[in-house]
């Protein structure tokens, strides 16, 4: 069982382990931190821009999305938001992160999707940032995203073996309509 420390310990273990590993260094947090906050004055331009240039690239993704683009809009700029924030206390946004790869199961995202979000999302801050997205900020935001994206990604995988496993097979639902009105013991013919 873990404990609240011992969540603390991995938390603090991962964040030493992360710049090592490919994960995001301090300077990228600083990086993506400060270009962030010169989207935020034209966050619903950016999300318009991140929405179209996202089905431009990928035309098919538009049916997942059901709702209110501006509603839309609204949820990505909140959610980058938070994780911008947060990337310098990464134990307090992962599981959030994590949570959020789970209800994108359930809203159809496949592991390919995240690429091209990732391509939409560097195209849409660079379109943005101008001249203010230098090559250090463009990796600094291609390594953050690429490890959220991991985060999310391995949720994702996770929620959709859960739902396979709770989902009877086809075949499964034949056998069982097949047993219907049969008892579970027949006497033993003598």
């Amino acid at each position: 069982m873990f404990t609240s420390q011992k969540i603390v310990d991995l938390a603090d273990a991962f964040r030493m382990w992360l710049p090592h590993c490919g994960g995001v260094t301090p300077e990228q947090i600083v990086l993506v931190q400060e270009s962030f906050a010169q989207v935020v004055p034209i966050a619903d331009t950016a999300a318009a821009l991140f929405y179209g240039r996202l089905f431009e690239m990928d035309p098919t993704l538009r049916a997942l999305f059901r709702a209110d683009m501006r509603a839309q809009y609204r949820n990505l700029m909140q959610t980058l938001t938070v994780v911008v924030r947060g990337l310098d206390r990464l134990d307090s946004i992962l599981p959030a992160v994590e949570a959020l790869g789970r209800r994108h199961a359930g809203y159809g995202v496949k592991d390919e999707h995240f690429q091209v979000v990732g391509e939409a999302l560097l195209w849409t801050l660079q379109q943005g940032l101008g001249q203010a997205f230098t090559p250090e900020v463009r990796q600094a935001w291609a390594t953050a995203y690429g490890l959220l994206a991991s985060t999310m990604k391995d949720s994702l995988s996770q929620a959709s073996v859960r739902a396979a496993r709770a989902r009877p097979l086809a075949s499964d639902r034949q056998d069982v309509r097949g047993l219907r009105g049969q008892t579970a013991l027949k006497p033993a013919a003598t």
